[in-house]
């Protein structure tokens, strides 16, 4: 079985409403389509690469190299944990967990995107707090940090709802233009006074190793 080999296609996260999974090759191309027909208002870009700038066709074909190049780059030492997020048997989105040498670290980061069928249903913070779950609990990190444009309040408040204090400010180029991006971090102890979702992780204990756990 390909779990033999590749233990996280058995790890899942399961909240109220929610399954996060590692996508198979089926699941990815709901993801795709999902991205295809459109993630947000296309008058603005809430992404510092702008990978849905494009057709529909570009956008879903991207969307499937990203993941693939996720797999292939995999090292205990600078991972990226891309999960589908699944609502009564959709694929509605997608939920990352990422880390550079996270044993010495213990400092996770996150990144979403929902369809746009989907946004304003609170999904985006029960899948964060998923992914959170299985940082501190799970894993035994430290901190979290996560970053949102100045102008994207959906983000930052779901930040703030779990958590999340201020951590200073980065400047990017996003289609010829400066952008300002607010910066975020949660400590365990945060973490654990915000927590409210409860999140049941299953299919951990053979994945550790490819943590650095």
């Amino acid at each position: 079985m390909i779990t033999d080999h590749w233990p996280l296609f058995g790890l899942r996260l399961h909240t109220p409403r929610l399954e996060l999974r590692v996508p198979d090759l089926a699941d990815l191309a709901q993801l795709a389509e999902v991205a295809a027909a459109g993630v947000h208002d296309p008058g603005r870009q809430p992404f510092v690469v702008p990978w849905t700038d494009g057709t529909a066709e570009e956008v879903a074909r991207s969307t499937l190299q990203f993941q693939w190049r996720m797999w292939g780059q995999w090292t205990p030492g600078n991972w990226s944990l891309h999960f589908v997020t699944v609502h009564d048997g959709r694929i509605i989105g997608t939920q990352a967990l990422d880390a550079r040498e996270f044993a010495t670290l213990r400092e996770v980061g996150t990144g979403s995107w929902l369809g746009r069928a989907h946004h304003g249903r609170g999904f985006g913070t029960e899948m964060r707090a998923a992914v959170l779950d299985l940082a501190f609990t799970g894993l035994g990190a430290q901190w979290a940090v996560s970053e949102a444009f100045a102008d994207n309040a959906a983000s930052y408040g779901v930040s703030r709802k779990l958590g999340y204090t201020d951590d200073g400010i980065a400047r990017h180029v996003v289609r010829g233009e400066a952008v300002v991006g607010r910066r975020l971090r949660l400590d365990r102890a945060g973490w654990a006074a915000a927590r409210t979702v409860g999140v049941r992780i299953e299919g951990l204990a053979p994945c550790l190793p490819l943590f650095g756990c």
